[in-house]
């Protein structure tokens, strides 16, 4: 056969090996370029944050493996809190100052992820090495993937604004972004166990692969995602009093509202119910798992209740289109503890599963609301800073609520009630201001 036809072969076998992929790949650029969102660039970052969500996934099945299921439960304990205490309270320490870092370089937003990605892949690699030696670097190597991971959210809520297409409502671009990485987390999680059959740093290369992907990706977005023009920067207060500044300096800060506050602060023990409920039922549910059923089907059985929990929000969340948002938020909540309530008082495995999908659930849709409610009541000039800012303090209080899980004794009819105390704290804190928000209608913050 002559090298012409060895070539032409060789061509052809390659476009039928690839015909697959090609198609997949066609059919999942058409749905995240659906409505505009191809020309306006959000289908780009709906595929920017799928990549983002598998390549987190399996990094967590990586770490899960070598953190939590390799060693005794009190040993698995003190080993987790040793990594909260590590990667997570860095984070606590850095947020309040990741909000005005990224509101003094908003040229730099595409470079910003990028940067995030890149961290991660190569964290990924030192990981990798990590996990089959245990080496320390384990967990300076999380610290920077996980500060990288919140790094990157941060500034994906600031960039969504900026990428809206025609008659598309905040909500509604914010549900698809989300249900993008939902679906790429699903997808992950069976290929991450699947790869740790095969060895503990495969997940980690393929993490690698994911985030080297999601570098290149994070460029290929518009440029309008780095101008900064007609930008200001965002106070996070509902007391106008604060908008003035000492010393004869133009403040340049605009309030968010009291509408926007209650309604960050009740999103704020909805985050935290979820931390507590991850590293909580994480522990309980390998001590006491349901009847029947092993340590790791039990958490499966929650998480994927959640999972589809939030998937479910998400959908109905951008289905309201942000109609009430006050009410949806203070619905959600109050939803969130009547479960807790209940599962604390019947402690059983269905209302294990039922408060993990309800606060999925409610987890979603309530953050929907929020970002419907920034989107009405704060000026243009400053939604992207808002944004951005609420996140932080939003992962923040995830950190809070992991905290707690974990120094609390495994007895599931206190942890439900503490569950239940968080949540209705939020409740009885916020309700009154949303319902006079719905109520009354949120006024346009005033310049300051």
């Amino acid at each position: 056969m002559s090298g012409d036809a060895v070539r032409r072969a060789g061509r052809a076998t390659g476009r039928v090996l690839s015909a697959p992929f090609a198609k997949t790949g066609r059919g999942i650029r058409k749905v995240t370029s659906a409505h505009g969102a191809g020309e306006s660039g959000l289908g780009k970052l709906i595929e920017l944050h799928a990549v983002n969500s598998a390549g987190d996934m399996l990094v967590t099945v990586a770490l899960a493996s070598t953190v939590f299921f390799s060693v005794p439960t009190d040993e698995a304990r003190g080993r987790v809190a040793l990594y909260l205490a590590i990667t997570m309270a860095p984070f606590t320490l850095l947020a309040p100052v990741i909000g005005p870092l990224l509101d003094r370089i908003p040229h730099g937003r595409r470079a910003a992820m990028a940067a995030a990605m890149l961290a991660r892949a190569l964290l990924s690699l030192m990981l990798a090495g990590a996990v089959v030696t245990g080496s320390l670097q384990l967990y300076p190597a999380a610290l920077g993937v996980l500060v990288a991971s919140k790094a990157y959210g941060v500034v994906r809520s600031a960039v969504v604004p900026r990428l809206l297409p025609p008659r598309f409502s905040l909500v509604k671009a914010n549900s698809r972004v989300t249900l993008g990485g939902l679906l790429a987390t699903g997808l992950a999680a069976p290929l991450g166990a699947g790869l740790h059959q095969l060895g503990p740093r495969f997940p980690l290369y393929a993490a690698f692969s994911l985030f080297v992907v999601g570098t290149f990706l994070s460029f290929t977005l518009p440029h309008k995602v780095d101008s900064s023009k007609g930008e200001d920067k965002a106070l996070l207060a509902s007391d106008a009093s604060r908008l003035h500044r000492e010393h004869g300096r133009k403040p340049g800060l605009r309030t968010v509202g009291a509408g926007v506050t209650h309604g960050l602060a009740a999103n704020a023990g909805l985050r935290c119910l979820s931390g507590f409920l991850i590293f909580f039922l994480a522990f309980l549910l390998r001590e006491d798992p349901f009847p029947g059923q092993s340590a790791a089907v039990s958490l499966g059985m929650v998480a994927v209740a959640a999972g589809v929990g939030n998937a479910l929000g998400t959908a109905v969340g951008a289905a309201l289109r942000g109609r009430a948002p006050e009410l949806i938020i203070v619905t959600m909540v109050a939803g969130a503890t009547g479960v807790a309530i209940t599962a604390a008082v019947f402690f059983g495995a269905p209302l294990v599963a039922a408060l993990g999908a309800v606060a999925g659930a409610a987890q979603a849709l309530a953050k929907l609301a929020l970002d419907a409610m920034i989107q009405r009541d704060v000026p243009e000039q400053v939604r992207n800073s808002a944004f951005a800012r609420s996140e932080t303090l939003l992962q923040m209080a995830w950190v809070v609520g992991g905290a707690i899980g974990i120094v609390l004794p495994l007895h599931g009819v206190l942890g439900f009630a503490v569950a239940a105390a968080i949540v209705g704290t939020a409740w009885l804190v916020t309700v009154r201001g949303l319902l006079g928000a719905a109520r009354h209608g949120s006024a346009h913050p005033r310049v300051a």
